[in-house]
C-alpha cells in the first residue's frame, strides 16, 4: 500500500486484432503546427500535441495515419489537458469521447472513422488512460462529476478487461481478451499502469486496484525475464507469460521492442513504488547499446530497423531516470523532441507529451523521477 499511500498524497495536493500495433507507422502527413515538440518543456510540448492534433470538436484526429480517431488518442489529449489545466480543451474531448464512443458496458470503442465507430471492441489502455484523467480532472477542476465518470469507467476496465491468474489479477487487451485461447489471454504488457491503478484506488476505494497493481507487477517481471518486453504477449492461468508477434500471435512483424512496448518503462518510471521503478530501470542495459530513439529491437536489444520514433527515445529516457541517471535521461528525451520535429506524427507527439508530463511533474498524480 505504501505506493497507494505516496499517491493519495500527490492527488490531494494538487479490436481488428494485429491493427493497432501495426499502425504506428504510416507516412506522416501532419499539419503545419503538429511538429513543434515544446523544446524540452512539459506545457509546450503538451500545448503542441493538443494544437496540432485536437480538433475544435474535441476529436482527436490521426492525421498522419488517414484522418481516423482511436480511444487511446482521446485518453491521451484527456490526460494532457487535465495535466496542463486546461479546462476547455478538455471538456471537448471528453463530450467528444462520451458521445462518440462510450459503450453500454462503460468502456469505449476502440477505433471511429468516416462519421461512426468502425470497431466496437475495447482496448483496455485507452479506457485505464482516460479513467485517470477523468479522476484528475475532477479534482483539478472541483468537478465531482467528472471524477464520478472516472470511477464508472474505472470500475467498467476492473469488471470486464481483467482477468485473474496465478499472478494475481491482470489487466488484458480489451474486453474481446477476456475469453482465453488454450488457457492463454491476449495480453499487451505496456497496457499496465501503477500510476492510473493508485489514482483510481484513491478515489473509488475499490481494493481490486491494489491487486490489479500487485498482478501487474508480477507480470510485468514475467513479461521482461529474459530481455526487454515485447510488444504483444500471451499470459496464461498459471501466471506465465510468452511474447508473441502481435495480438494472439498474428503478427506480421515477429516479436520485437517498439512502438507498444515502449510505454512500459514510461509507465512504470513513474510508479511511486520502488518495486515497481526497479522493473523500468532494470531495462537500461539492453536500451542503452542502439541509437536512441530505435524504433524497433529484438528482446536482446539489436535493432530491427534503422526507423527511429520519438516513443522509443523517451522509453530510453524513463529506464535511465528509474535507473537515477539523469542526464542521460535528459538527453534521451531531447532525442525524442528532434525525432519527432524532423518526422512529426501523432503518436511522437502524443508521447513526447506525455512522457515529459509523466517523468518531470507530478500533474498526472505520479511519482516523476525528474522532477
Amino acid at each position: 500500500m505504501t505506493g497507494l499511500l505516496v499517491v493519495v498524497l500527490v492527488v490531494a495536493g494538487v479490436l481488428v486484432l494485429g491493427r493497432r500495433t501495426g499502425d504506428r507507422t504510416a507516412t506522416p502527413t501532419p499539419s503545419a503546427s503538429s511538429g513543434s515538440t515544446g523544446s524540452g518543456d512539459p506545457v509546450r510540448a503538451g500545448q503542441a500535441f493538443l494544437t496540432g492534433w485536437v480538433d475544435p470538436d474535441g476529436r482527436v484526429v490521426r492525421r498522419d495515419q488517414g484522418g481516423d480517431t482511436v480511444s487511446e488518442g482521446q485518453a491521451y489529449a484527456m490526460l494532457v489537458a487535465a495535466g496542463l489545466d486546461d479546462r476547455d480543451t478538455f471538456a471537448r474531448v471528453w463530450s467528444w469521447t462520451r458521445s462518440h464512443l462510450l459503450r453500454r458496458d462503460g468502456t469505449l470503442s476502440w477505433r471511429w472513422d468516416d462519421g461512426q465507430v468502425v470497431d466496437r471492441s475495447s482496448a483496455a489502455d485507452a479506457d485505464l488512460d482516460a479513467a485517470r484523467a477523468l479522476v484528475l480532472a475532477g479534482h483539478r477542476f472541483g468537478d465531482a462529476s467528472l471524477t464520478a465518470a472516472g470511477v464508472a469507467l474505472g470500475r467498467a476496465v476492473l469488471d470486464t478487461e481483467t482477468v485473474s491468474t496465478r499472478a494475481g489479477l491482470v489487466l488484458v487487451a480489451g474486453n474481446w481478451a477476456t475469453t482465453p485461447d488454450d488457457d492463454r489471454y491476449a495480453y499487451n504488457p505496456s497496457y499496465a499502469s501503477p500510476a492510473a491503478y493508485a489514482v483510481l484506488a484513491t478515489a473509488s476505494g475499490d481494493q481490486r486496484w491494489e491487486a490489479l497493481l500487485t498482478g501487474s507487477r508480477a507480470a510485468t517481471a514475467a513479461a521482461t525475464v529474459g530481455g526487454l518486453p515485447a510488444d504483444w504477449a500471451v499470459i496464461g492461468s498459471d501466471g506465465a507469460v510468452t511474447a508473441t508477434a502481435g495480438p494472439a500471435g498474428r503478427g506480421s512483424d515477429g516479436v520485437r521492442y517498439s512502438y507498444d512496448a515502449a510505454r512500459l518503462p514510461i509507465r512504470y518510471a513513474e510508479a511511486c513504488e520502488p518495486a515497481d521503478r526497479r522493473l523500468a530501470a532494470a531495462l537500461t542495459d539492453r536500451l542503452a547499446s542502439p541509437p536512441t530513439g530505435t524504433a524497433a529491437l529484438d528482446r536482446d536489444g539489436r535493432p530491427v530497423t534503422a526507423n527511429r520514433s520519438p516513443v522509443a527515445a523517451v522509453g530510453r529516457a524513463a529506464a535511465e531516470a528509474a535507473a537515477g541517471d539523469r542526464q542521460a535521461a535528459r538527453d534521451a528525451l531531447d532525442v525524442a523532441d528532434q525525432v519527432q520535429a524532423t518526422t512529426p506524427t501523432y503518436y511522437g507527439a502524443a508521447w513526447v507529451a506525455l512522457g515529459r508530463l509523466m517523468l518531470q511533474t507530478d500533474d498526472l498524480g505520479g511519482c516523476p523521477p525528474l522532477r
